[in-house]
């Protein structure tokens, strides 16, 4: 008899419906009022975009294989945010080039991990925790301690305010980028090659796949991606510190795991990802209302990822 397995983007999808309705019956949930419901999605949604495009960076990563990830994510996050709002400094026409910055600086970031994962095969853990330290320091020096800049009108508008029938911009933002990782994953060879990658290296590099070049791109996308993250972050609270981008960084690599990606590489999706963003948004929703220690927060962040993990199967020992 054939065992019933339900595809972890669906399970986690299926979770969050259920975290969101059990919201509703805390003291200070949306009770029955659907117009309050509705809003309170929406704003769910609206938080879950920041989490799920850095979530994107480590999904490449991590189907990648070799124990792929990307710990230099948060830094990351918080330099091209940083750079955005110097370089903005309050003006529209400037938006593109601030823009153009952060994808170009958090892809240089990530070459350099790829660089020393694949030439001098420093493991990814170690080579992206020593470059996290690498570019905090860089912020320090940019800074020092103090940023003088502004983010720009339009910016707020898209990122922050609602824009299509009371949509917030950002969540139709995070709907394209969805489409278009998709796209990039399930329909070229880049992302063909990506999972063979994954699968088995030896194999991949038989079968004419670049490995070499494949996994450089790998890092300097997650790395793009991860700018395009602090881009966004800043456009919606309009303010910048030292450690912005830190709180996503864990968060960031439970989401690829709550949606079922292989943390042993060669298995995922991103939609999956987007469904581990809202899962753990919902949480931490729950739990802010519930007006949990921080301590708290993190043993059921822990726990819920363990769970899904578990639920969805042992993982196979890693593979070449």
């Amino acid at each position: 008899m054939k065992k019933f397995r339900i595809a972890p983007p669906v399970a986690a999808l299926v979770l969050a419906v259920v975290l969101f309705l059990l919201s509703g019956l805390l003291p200070n949930g949306y009770g029955s009022d659907i117009n309050v419901a509705i809003a309170q999605a929406s704003n769910i949604l609206r938080l879950s975009v920041f989490l799920g495009v850095i979530a994107a960076g480590q999904t490449l990563v991590i189907i990648s294989g070799s124990e792929g990830i990307d710990l230099s994510a948060g830094s990351v996050v918080t330099l091209s945010a940083i750079l955005t709002y110097v370089l903005v400094s309050g003006e529209n026409d400037k938006v593109l080039l601030a823009l153009l910055v952060a994808l170009v600086v958090g892809a240089i970031i990530g070459f350099v991990n790829g660089v020393g994962v694949t030439f001098l095969k420093i493991s990814p853990f170690v080579m992206t925790l020593g470059m996290s330290g690498v570019v905090t320091g860089l912020i320090i020096i940019i800074n020092h301690g103090n940023v003088s800049g502004k983010v720009a009108p339009i910016m707020t508008q898209i990122i922050a305010r609602p824009l299509v029938f009371g949509i917030p911009g950002a969540i139709i933002i995070w709907l394209v980028f969805g489409v278009l990782m998709w796209l990039l994953l399930e329909r070229t060879t880049f992302g063909k090659n990506l999972f063979a990658l994954g699968v088995n290296r030896t194999t991949a590099k038989l079968s004419g796949v670049n490995v070499t070049g494949m996994n450089l791109a790998a890092y300097s996308l997650a790395g793009a991606l991860a700018g395009f993250g602090g881009f966004l972050v800043v456009g919606n609270t309009g303010v910048v510190f030292i450690a912005l981008g830190q709180p996503f960084l864990f968060p960031s690599i439970a989401a690829v795991a709550v949606g079922g990606t292989l943390l042993s590489g060669g298995k995922g999706s991103y939609w999956g990802t987007m469904a581990g963003a809202i899962v753990l948004t919902l949480i931490t929703s729950l739990l802010t209302t519930m007006q949990m220690p921080e301590s708290v927060r993190r043993m059921v962040m822990g726990g819920t990822l363990l769970l899904l993990v578990s639920i969805y199967g042992r993982q196979k020992s890693l593979r070449q």
